[in-house]
C-alpha cells in the first residue's frame, strides 16, 4: 500500500489548496486571529465536485487540482479513504499487548450528500459517492424542511468530528432553492510518541504581533531529551511524531517558528512562494534543545470560502454555466450552480497529544555565523502542519497568533 500511496500522491498537486490556505491565513493575521484549515478536506470535496461537472467547469477544476482526469482524482480519493480505513482496521485487530505499549492515532474521513427528493442523484454520481468516497447519501425536502436539514447536517458533522465541530452550517443558510449539500469531515487524534510531563508545564510570556505580551501555559521536555530539529534562513522547524503501531501510517506535527518575534509575515512568504515544500522531506536532525517550550492551545476556525476560491481564479463552478449536469438527476440540472463552501476546523494541542477535526460543505443552488546552542521557544506567533509521513498528505495547516484565543 505504501508504494501505491507514494506513486499517486507524488502526482497529486495540493498547491492550490495550500495557496488558498495561505491567502486566508494572510487575512486572518490582519485580524490577529488563530487559524487552522484542512487542505486535504478541501482537495477531496473539490474533487467530488469535479466528478459531477463537465465542460469548461471540469477543465478548470482539474487544472486547479493539478489532475489530468476524473479517474486520477478518484484514484487519490480511493487511496486516501483506504489509508484511513486500514489504519483504523489494523488498530482494531492489534493484539492487546501492542495496545498497551502504543496508541496509534485515531483517524477518520467521512463524506455525505443530501439531495432534494424532487430530483435525486444521478446513478453514476451516486456510484462514485458510495464506492470511491464511501459516502452516505440521503434524499431530503429542502422546500419544506430546510431548517431540519441544516440541523441534520450539523448533527452529522458533530458526530463525525467527535463533537469538536458543532455548527458547520449557519442557520437559515438553506432554503427552497437548495438542491444539494455535499460535506466531508476529517478527524484526527494522536498521542505524542513522547508525552510531556504535565508537572513541568508553566506559564511564560507569549509575544503577540501587536507588540503586547500575554501569559500562556507552556510545555517542555525532559532534560537532555533530543528532538528532530532544523534551523533555516529566518526560521526553525520542530517535528513531534505521534505514536504508531507496526501496521499503521505515521503522522507527525511540524512547528515552523520565525526567528524574529514579528517574523510571521516573512515565514508566510516562504509558504506562499513554494506551496509544496512542507510536503517534501525537511532536513531535520536529532538535537538536544536546552531551551524548549511550546504553548498549549485550543481553538476553532470557520470560513465561507467561495470568495477565496474566486480570488485564486476558480470562478466557473460559481457561475450558472449549466455544467453540473452529472450530479443531480433532473431536466433542470443546467441551472445548478455552486453557491457557497463552508469550512470549519478545530484543534487542541496539549501534553498528551493532538485532537483535530475539519469539515467542508459546498451548497449547490438553483439559479434563480557563530553557532549558538540550538533552542526552540515558541513564545511568538508560529505556523504548524499535521501530515502523514509515508504519503506526504497534509491533513491540517494552521497558525497560532495567541494561544489563549479559543476561536
Amino acid at each position: 500500500m505504501a508504494s501505491t500511496v507514494q506513486t499517486v500522491t507524488s502526482n497529486f498537486n495540493i498547491s492550490f489548496c495550500s495557496k488558498m490556505a495561505v491567502r486566508i491565513l494572510q487575512k486572518e493575521i490582519e485580524k490577529e486571529s488563530n487559524f487552522v484549515l484542512s487542505p486535504l478536506s478541501f482537495q477531496l470535496i473539490l474533487s467530488l465536485i469535479a466528478v459531477g461537472s463537465k465542460g469548461s467547469t471540469l477543465e478548470q477544476l482539474l487544472f486547479f487540482l493539478g489532475s489530468k482526469s476524473i479517474n486520477e482524482l478518484n484514484d487519490l480519493a480511493s487511496i486516501v479513504n483506504s489509508v484511513f480505513l486500514s489504519a483504523n482496521e489494523s488498530k482494531g485487530k492489534r493484539k492487546r499487548k501492542l495496545l498497551e505499549t502504543s496508541s496509534p492515532p485515531v483517524v477518520s474521513f467521512v463524506t455525505g450528500a443530501w439531495v432534494d427528493k424532487k430530483y435525486g442523484l444521478k446513478p453514476s454520481f451516486e456510484k462514485v459517492l458510495k464506492t470511491v468516497y464511501h459516502a452516505t447519501a440521503k434524499e431530503v425536502d429542502f422546500a419544506n424542511k430546510a431548517d431540519q436539514v441544516t440541523e441534520e447536517v450539523n448533527l452529522w458533522v458533530k458526530k463525525a468530528s467527535k463533537g469538536l465541530i458543532k455548527n458547520l452550517l449557519p442557520k437559515q443558510c438553506l432554503d427552497s432553492n437548495t438542491a444539494l449539500i455535499l460535506a466531508n469531515a476529517l478527524y484526527f487524534k494522536g498521542s505524542w510518541n513522547r508525552k510531556f510531563d504535565v508537572s513541568k508545564t508553566k506559564h511564560r510570556e507569549f509575544h503577540l504581533l501587536n507588540g503586547q505580551v500575554t501569559e500562556a501555559p507552556f510545555m517542555t521536555s525532559k532534560e537532555h531529551e533530543k528532538h528532530l530539529y532544523g534551523s533555516f534562513d529566518g526560521y526553525k522547524v520542530l517535528k513531534l511524531p505521534y505514536q504508531y503501531g507496526p501496521e499503521t501510517n505515521r503522522f507527525s506535527m511540524y512547528f515552523f517558528l520565525p526567528n524574529a518575534k514579528n517574523g510571521l509575515h516573512n515565514l508566510i512568504q516562504v509558504f506562499k512562494s513554494n506551496p509544496e515544500f512542507y510536503q517534501k522531506e525537511i532536513g531535520l536532525q536529532e538535537e538536544e534543545l536546552p531551551e524548549f517550550w511550546i504553548p498549549r492551545f485550543k481553538f476553532s476556525f470557520q470560513i465561507e470560502a467561495s470568495d477565496a476560491l474566486k480570488e485564486l481564479g476558480l470562478e466557473l463552478p460559481f457561475f450558472p454555466l449549466g455544467e453540473f449536469t452529472e450530479m443531480v438527476d433532473s431536466a433542470s440540472s443546467e441551472l445548478l450552480a455552486l453557491s457557497k463552501i463552508f469550512h470549519e476546523s478545530a484543534i487542541e494541542v496539549n501534553e498528551q497529544g493532538t485532537e483535530a477535526a475539519a469539515t467542508t460543505a459546498p451548497e449547490f443552488r438553483w439559479l434563480c555565523a557563530i553557532r549558538n546552542p540550538p533552542s526552540f521557544v515558541a513564545d511568538h506567533p508560529f505556523l504548524f502542519i499535521i501530515k502523514e509521513e509515508i504519503s506526504g498528505l497534509v491533513l491540517f495547516i494552521g497558525a497560532v497568533l495567541n494561544p489563549l484565543m479559543v476561536s
